[in-house]
This record gives structure tokens, C-alpha cells and sequence, in this order.
């Protein structure tokens, strides 16, 4: 199968490493030398490409999608700090026939961790005495704080009925990969869960596992959404 990868920073150059193992040839790659006004954007770049894998900024992410569907492209989106328009997303996807998988963090452990985070604040949301708070820290490159993982997980609390306010921090230095925590405390004891990311291989491989999934199919789904 050949990959189109959109947004050629670490992400993408780690992509282009692993896509031989999940049976993808990297047939194209856009950056910012070669499609900064969306020029690269085009039907015979495309040509023959089964799916694209989009790391690019929040700046360009909706543009890139929209020129993706309407190019006929499947597409894995790994950029966060857009799902604010989510519709104006899934709109696109509907009316080209395409196939979209997004998620704020493409870690198979994150998705296993968001699970554990939803089930905790279901058992602690009658329970009054217990506050909560949600922190992270990545790299001092990354784009957006607070990271898009954070800003799901504390979605999917509030999701299962935790209701009482959720204090929410980041922490932006150095070349950290990524740590997630959510903590609950109280005057008896403090429950706290906590993800931390070695390396960036963990989330170049879900957006690998989700480009696999997404080659034959139509609509928009999140990882979570798929099996893994």
C-alpha cells in the first residue's frame, strides 16, 4: 500500500521508518518546503496513494483535511488542537465518501489509560469528598497546552457524571515525550493514575495500526473507536 505523509517533522520521519512493517511505502511526503500554500495538494501527487497519515500544525490541520477528502484520500489525523470542529470535519468526510480516524493521542497504552481514567470517575462521582485534578508535560516544542490528550481525558470524566470541578496544568520543557496524570484526593487518601510516554514509537505506531484500518473503509471514527 503506499502512505502519504502530511507534516514530515519527528512524527512523520518515524512514520516513514516503521511503514514497512505494517506493509506501507512512504509514496509521498509534504512539508512546509513543499506544500506551504497547500500546492502539493494535488491529484496527480495522489495518485495511487491508499491512505495519508496528516502531523502537521493546528494552523493548517483543518485545510489539509478538507483537501484530503475532497482528493478521494483516507486519512489518519495525528495534529491535535482542532477538535473544536469536529463537524466541520465529519462534514467533509460525508460529503467526499471518505474514511477519517482521529484521536488526540494514537498510544495504544493512552487508549488502555483512558479507559482506566473513565471507569475511576465513575466510581468517584457521587462521592463529594473526593476532588480531582489533571496534569501534563511534554516537550517545549509542542504546540498546544493543555495537550489534547489532557483536554480528552477530562471530556471523558466529566462524561460519567464527574461533575465537580477538575483542575487542569501543563507543564511545557526540555524533550519530554509526554506524561499524563489524573489525581483524586480527599482527607482520607489520594488515588492518583499516571501514563508516561518513552518515546515517540508508541504513537507512530497506533497512527500506523489506524492507516491499516482505515483503507477500506468510510466515515469518521476515534482510535479508540477501532480494535487494537
Amino acid at each position: 500500500m503506499n502512505l502519504a505523509i502530511v507534516g514530515y517533522g519527528k512524527m512523520g520521519k518515524l512514520i516513514e521508518q516503521l511503514a514497512p512493517e505494517y506493509g506501507f511505502t512512504v509514496a509521498l511526503k509534504l512539508d512546509e518546503f513543499n506544500n506551504a500554500g497547500f500546492e502539493g495538494m494535488t491529484p496527480e501527487n495522489f495518485a495511487g496513494i491508499d491512505a495519508a497519515v496528516e502531523f502537521s500544525t493546528p494552523e493548517v490541520v483543518m485545510e489539509n483535511i478538507e483537501r484530503l477528502a475532497a482528493l478521494g484520500i483516507n486519512t489518519v489525523v495525528g495534529t491535535t488542537g482542532w477538535t473544536d470542529q469536529i463537524n466541520r470535519v465529519k462534514a467533509a468526510v460525508d460529503k467526499h465518501g471518505t474514511g477519517l480516524v482521529w484521536s488526540p493521542n494514537y498510544s495504544v497504552g493512552v487508549n488502555v489509560f483512558f479507559r482506566l481514567v473513565s471507569q475511576a470517575a465513575r466510581l468517584l462521582a457521587d462521592e463529594k469528598e473526593y476532588g480531582a485534578w489533571a496534569w501534563e508535560i511534554h516537550h517545549n516544542t509542542k504546540k498546544d497546552a493543555p495537550s489534547g490528550t489532557l483536554v480528552k481525558l477530562v471530556e471523558e470524566m466529566k462524561k460519567t457524571g464527574y461533575a465537580r470541578t477538575i483542575d487542569i496544568s501543563s507543564n511545557r520543557a526540555g524533550a519530554h515525550p509526554g506524561t499524563h496524570e489524573i489525581g483524586f484526593d480527599s482527607t482520607a487518601d489520594t488515588i492518583t493514575l499516571r501514563h508516561s510516554a518513552r518515546s515517540r514509537e508508541g504513537f507512530a505506531r497506533g497512527a500506523l495500526k489506524a492507516a491499516q484500518w482505515i483503507v477500506d473503509r468510510k466515515g469518521s471514527y476515534e482510535f479508540s473507536e477501532i480494535e487494537f
